[in-house]
């Protein structure tokens, strides 16, 4: 009788053993399988969400068809603890396998909403928000303001509900310091209170990208300290022959060459302008220092520059004082810094506006009067259109 009993229980031993072979192999076949979504979805991870609460959230999102199976298959892989908190792009079709190299090394998350808040020159800045669409490449346009204007309802109710989760600060080059300032200081997303202008010069025009809630003084500190980075590798690979006594002295002059031109292509033209008049002991002759010595960076000047304050005796006076000013008139990018530091090789000591955004280099004063009679000729016949 023993015998028969032992034989029955090998018997239904093996049949379980069989059974749960074949269950494992159907659950694993689950995992790799292509997944239930007809088109693509976000779905976020929380901060802090457990292994169980990801794949009852993933399940009811509709990404995968069996939360069990996939908290299991996460557990054989070791990969519970691998989670990172984020909004994720799941694509059509994606399998289980799929979704957890998504979620746990997959990269960066994609956040549906972005929200990029570009600083303008007059202190004041606009905030475009747009919309990841799961599946399209172009960003869906959602809304474009100044906080002057009225905030748009799309916007509050998202910062309401806490979806957005992303923010880009951009700051274009040559804005001054108290430029930047304002505009921080007028950002809904941001906190602390700036007590104290930074240096002029010495923040890095550049796209920052954090997170609602972040504060102002740390934002200003990650931007001088790029700068610094900036300087100190453009100072450490300049040319030689430069009429510059320090990184101070090239922020100096790169901030009036980012303020003279916008056209990429003419920098180290118009540095090598200013180094020549440097090195022949000519006064540098630039309006955009004159301007920031009457404005002292706060704002715009609004109309043209009037005879006597050319002829005003100010620091910044470049048709008065020798040399470069105190300091530097706004905060130049990386590629105005590289040009101070390593001009074009040119005769030129003068230039001017040529009508098309660019200017128009002279060797001689001659030359450089029959550039401004043209300038002037197309001031004119645009006056009269």
């Amino acid at each position: 009788m023993w015998k028969s009993v032992a034989a029955n229980g090998i018997s239904f031993l093996i049949v379980a053993l069989i059974a749960l072979a074949g269950v494992i192999g159907w659950g694993q076949h689950q995992f790799e399988a292509e997944g239930p979504l007809d088109q693509p979805v976000f779905y976020e991870v929380p901060r802090g969400a457990s292994l169980s609460e990801v794949s009852a959230g993933l399940e009811e999102a509709g990404a995968i068809t069996n939360a069990m199976i996939f908290r299991l298959g996460t557990e054989y892989a070791d990969r519970a603890g691998d989670l990172r908190f984020g909004n994720y792009e799941i694509p059509a079709g994606a399998s289980m396998a799929e979704i957890l190299d998504i979620v746990t090394t997959g990269g960066p998350s994609t956040f549906r909403y972005l929200a990029t808040y570009v600083l303008r020159i007059d202190g004041t800045g606009e905030l475009r928000l747009r919309e990841r669409v799961p599946g399209e490449e172009a960003l869906r346009e959602l809304a474009d303001f100044s906080y002057d204007d009225e905030i748009p309802a799309i916007y509050r109710e998202l910062v309401e509900s806490d979806s957005i989760n992303f923010y880009r600060v951009a700051i274009p080059e040559g804005l001054t310091s108290w430029q930047i300032v304002e505009g921080l200081n007028r950002a809904d997303f941001l906190t602390g209170e700036v007590t104290e202008i930074p240096p002029e010069g010495m923040l890095a025009p550049d796209t920052y990208e954090m997170r609602r809630g972040a504060d102002r003084n740390e934002l200003l500190a990650q931007m001088q300290e790029a700068q610094a980075a900036i300087l100190a590798e453009a100072w450490e690979n300049r040319v030689d022959g430069l009429p510059l006594a320090s990184p101070e002295e090239a922020l100096i002059l790169a901030s009036i060459i980012e303020k003279e031109t916008g056209v990429p292509e003419e920098r180290r033209q118009v540095a090598s302008v200013f180094v020549n008049r440097l090195n022949r002991g000519m006064r540098l002759q630039t309006d955009p220092t004159v301007i920031y010595g009457i404005t002292n960076g706060q704002g715009v000047l609004g109309r043209g520059i009037r005879a006597s304050e050319l002829r005003a005796e100010t620091p910044y006076n470049t048709y008065v004082i020798d040399g470069l000013p105190p300091t530097p008139i706004a905060n130049p990018g990386r590629a105005a810094i590289e040009a101070a530091l390593d001009p074009d090789e040119t005769p030129y000591v003068f230039f001017v506006a040529d009508g098309t955004g660019g200017h128009a280099f002279a060797e001689t004063l001659a030359e450089h009067n029959e550039n401004v009679a043209r300038w002037r000729q197309i001031e004119a016949e645009r006056a009269n259109q």
